[in-house]
């Protein structure tokens, strides 16, 4: 048999063991934070019809979409693109089991056929909490309460909500002269800004065929929140109330303008951080289908290695649900960016001092083939206490079973020599303090609970 390269396909990745452990800190982490907010578990296939996905998400994000076929097979698949159209195929399919409003949270693995970059794969988790059937903007400031309390868990202080409304950037549009295919380019175009800066969006208006004079309205009301200190209720509020007098006569734009200040006003109700919110007119969000507020999480960092984007974003998309029901319902939602957190906790090494290279308690040592057989019954009896205990399996000395207990993280060694067996006795030692200790077995399950609490 010819020997294979051991490689990986562009874009994506494999976890080693302490690499899980502290993803899975992360994911148990937002789960907890999702379900006190009273959020429930959902699961969806990785596979949905083209037809489900198709259509939903714009043409630029479309392009990204990983198509899967078997030999012979009549559906058209594709791996799923995101957590949300899913979410509302589900949701059209086992309506009649649930009530409303109806709260989800989804983790779990989507593909994305994209150039990968550093915090960028084409193989990614996302952390999406939904919730479907609540029209007052009470659900939009849930979302991005949830936000915040989620990366505040993780650790993070440095990092703001930008909140921003698509009714507003219509009526920017329309405000500025725009109708129909423009009015849809304005969003595309609006969005690059943090790629190509205001500039490079201008530029790109006029290609449009936009004139010289209505982009300069246009671009004059989306940088109006341009301002050094850009976070806060009263700095939020303060740029509401300006462009309600600049757009009296937009009814669009005072439509979202006035859903904005609901969303700062329930905030403030559910004494969410001021710090950590922000007014933003020139935040877009990429995909087709939101239809009033969106929201995205930034890092206020000043280092450029920790700049990764966006690590969390979402909004309201009143419309998507009807596309698999006789009617539509008011939905919104936000994804956090778990791989984007996961690079920057990995670089600032965030996680607590409790997350242990191994998941192992106790490695239980053999001396040779007359003590085995207690040292498996040993090993049997704290793995049915629920301690996970590994049995040391090769022949060594203690020596070099202990340096593999040491190398592997291990805690705890439980030493079964001929004289301990002999007296129904297991010696202890934990080896981040080298302390030892000798118990009866009647008193081990103790003994061990004690050295592992210090």
């Amino acid at each position: 048999m010819n020997k294979i390269a051991a490689r990986l396909p562009s874009g994506m990745r494999d976890f080693l063991p302490l690499d899980m452990l502290r993803r899975q800190y992360v994911i148990d982490t937002v789960a907890k934070t999702f379900q006190t907010f009273g959020y429930e578990p959902l699961q969806t296939p990785i596979l949905e019809l083209e037809e489900t996905l198709l259509g939903k998400y714009g043409p630029d994000a479309e392009k990204l979409i990983f198509y899967a076929q078997h030999p012979g097979g009549k559906e058209k698949l594709a791996l799923r693109y995101d957590l949300t159209v899913p979410l509302a195929r589900a949701f059209g399919l086992h309506e009649g089991e649930l009530l409303l409003p109806f709260r989800r949270y989804q983790i779990a693995p989507v593909w994305r056929a994209e150039r990968p970059q550093r915090g960028r794969y084409r193989e990614f988790y996302q952390c999406d909490a939904d919730c479907i059937g609540v029209a007052g903007m009470a659900a939009d400031a849930e979302s991005v309460a949830i936000v915040v309390a989620a990366l505040r868990k993780l650790g993070f202080q440095d990092f703001a909500v930008k909140i921003n409304n698509r009714k507003l950037l219509t009526g920017i549009g329309v405000y500025a002269g725009l109708s129909g295919q423009a009015l849809s380019d304005l969003y595309r175009t609006i969005d690059k800004l943090d790629k190509i800066g205001p500039d490079g969006v201008r530029e790109e208006l006029g290609k449009n065929g936009i004139e010289a004079a209505v982009i300069d309205k246009i671009m004059n009301l989306v940088l109006s929140a341009q301002v050094a200190d850009p976070v806060g209720y009263a700095v939020g509020a303060a740029r509401i109330a300006q462009l309600q007098q600049t757009l009296a006569d937009i009814p669009p734009a005072q439509e979202g303008l006035s859903e904005l200040g609901e969303i700062l006003a329930n905030l403030q109700a559910m004494n969410v951080p001021g710090q950590h919110i922000e007014i933003d007119f020139s935040m877009v969000r990429g995909l087709s289908y939101y239809t009033g507020a969106i929201f995205e999480a930034v890092l206020t960092t000043g280092d450029p290695e920790e700049r990764v984007g966006s690590v969390a974003g979402g909004g309201r998309y009143d419309d998507l649900i009807g596309l698999f029901r006789k009617e539509s319902l008011p939905t919104v939602g936000v994804s956090l960016g778990i791989e984007r957190l996961i690079v920057i906790m990995d670089k600032r090494n965030m996680y607590p001092a409790s997350i242990n290279p191994t998941v192992i308690n106790v490695l239980v040592t053999v001396f040779g083939p007359e003590t085995r057989a207690e040292s498996m019954r040993v090993v049997a009896e704290l793995r049915e206490a629920g301690i996970p205990t590994e049995l040391f399996m090769q022949d060594a000395r203690l020596g070099k079973q202990i340096s593999y207990a040491d190398k592997r993280g291990i805690p705890l060694v439980a030493v079964l020599g001929p004289e301990e067996v002999a007296n129904g006795m297991v010696k202890l030692k934990r080896l981040a303090d080298q302390t030892e200790i000798t118990t009866s077995r009647a008193n081990l399950l103790g003994s061990i609970k004690t050295l592992l609490a210090r």
